[in-house]
């Protein structure tokens, strides 16, 4: 093994190995998930596949959509107030459209509950208009909850006490890892993180075309293109270092890494992320705009 190579493992302390207390599994709050589509699914899924103990009852206005959530023994309802009503924590999983008719139907069954919000683009303020009693946490995971793998991060009311906040982050670990930031770097974590999915998808089926283009059987090459990203990403973060590093071990003078890297360089790669991510920050502040969010 090469010397800088150990030297690089043996520094291996991920702050995102998370350990979770003891009292961590015996929160058993009330929850309801309002909204139960894909993120609202993956909350409850997160959930219960960390082994939470509290009652978690997943409503929408659809009776459809909660015919999945039924099948995961998960408590069911149409009736937006009366859940919210019955639980001690609420999850607001709709989309910006809806934000304001929902705070509406539940303003009087909240009052000193913690109530989260996952609507991309709005503010803590608007949603404090409408339940100004409640304790609000503005968060932004992205759809790898569903295998407790997300990045949420998160933001904070003024009313929102310590205790409650190690509540959320207990919450929100169950579904990968959570940061708390400033209010002011949301819409940026939208469009790098709740977006990037979308992003590291498109990476990834080229990868696997690549495999295709050079002979692998489809099975080995998407296989083979996800686990290779799965696993560059858990080494930039156990080892604690820049991407560069982590692409300098793999690159060896004459070898068929640098040959690749030259051929990706001379490409617009970099600056096509740059763009996608700089294009849906931008979306996110027009789609604020559009809903007026500012100015009520």
């Amino acid at each position: 093994m090469d010397e800088s190579l150990q030297k690089w493992t043996i520094k291996v302390k991920s702050r995102y190995n998370v350990v979770k207390a003891k009292s961590d599994c015996l929160m058993n709050d009330k929850i309801a998930v309002i909204g139960a589509g894909m993120m609202g699914g993956a909350i409850v899924q997160s959930l219960l596949k960390s082994g939470y103990t509290g009652k978690i009852t997943a409503v929408d206005i659809q009776p459809e959509k909660l015919k999945e959530q039924e099948k995961l023994g998960v408590a069911v309802s149409t009736d937006t107030r009366k859940a919210a009503a019955d639980a001690d924590i609420v999850f607001i999983c709709v989309k910006p459209t809806t934000v304001k008719t929902v705070l509406k139907q539940i303003n009087s069954s909240v009052k000193g509950k913690l109530v989260i919000s996952i609507a991309a683009t709005v503010p803590l303020k608007y949603v404090k208009k409408f339940v100004p009693e409640a304790k609000i946490v503005r968060i932004m995971p992205n759809v790898a909850a569903l295998v407790q793998a997300s990045y949420t991060a998160y933001c904070c009311g003024e009313n929102v006490t310590k205790k409650d906040k190690e509540k959320v982050k207990s919450l929100l670990n169950r579904m990968g890892v959570c940061e708390e930031v400033d209010e002011k770097y949301m819409d940026a974590i939208t469009a790098l993180t709740g977006s990037g999915p979308g992003y590291i998808s498109i990476i990834i089926e080229a990868l696997m075309y690549a495999g295709l283009k050079v002979g692998l059987p489809r099975k080995v090459a998407l296989y083979g293109a996800a686990q290779t990203v799965l696993g560059t990403g858990k080494l930039v973060l156990d080892l604690q270092e820049h991407p560069a590093k982590v692409k300098d071990m793999v690159t060896t003078p004459g070898g068929t890494t640098i040959e690749a890297i030259y051929e990706l360089e001379g490409s617009s790669i970099r600056q096509a992320l740059m763009r996608a991510v700089e294009e849906a920050a931008k979306k996110s502040h027009l789609i604020r705009e559009q809903l007026g969010v500012n100015s009520e």
